[in-house]
């Protein structure tokens, strides 16, 4: 596995730990590093980059996912699946060197392991949408 996608594995499980507490308790993020696995700096770095900007974008990252989910509200979608969408719309946002396929696929894959049968669909379904709008003209 990448580290870019263990990064963004953890940086999934933090995000759902983060939207049951509002906020992060030291021990419980360094138990979950240990506990994972993932004592890579490298790791760390990215998975704390994405979660530090989703959670001071969730307002405008929120938008994006509301104006995209036609018939679905945010606090209606599973965890999992809302986390994901807003990872991987905040990557389409802030790492235009990073393919929008390779965006989507990655949101997919973690979709696929940590969802439901249905989340992979829905959650290709809505970030393609916010791929349209946040990068026209990219190839898919």
């Amino acid at each position: 596995m990448s580290m870019r996608r263990r990064a963004r594995e953890c940086a999934l499980q933090l995000l759902y730990m983060w939207e049951f507490h509002r906020g992060f308790d030291p021990a419980a993020t360094e138990a979950l590093w240990l506990d994972r696995g993932f004592a890579d700096a490298g790791i760390r770095e990215f998975a704390n980059k994405l979660v530090n900007g989703v959670v001071a974008n969730i307002d405008e990252i929120d938008e994006l996912v509301r104006v995209a989910s036609l018939n679905w509200r945010i606090d209606r979608m599973a965890t999992v699946d809302r986390n994901i969408i807003r990872l991987a719309t905040y990557e389409m946002k802030q790492s235009p060197e990073t393919p929008l396929k390779v965006i989507l696929n990655e949101a997919i894959e973690l979709s696929k392991r940590y969802g439901t049968e249905d989340s992979s669909a829905f959650v290709n379904g809505v970030l393609d949408k916010i791929g349209s709008t946040l990068r026209p003209g990219s190839k898919k």
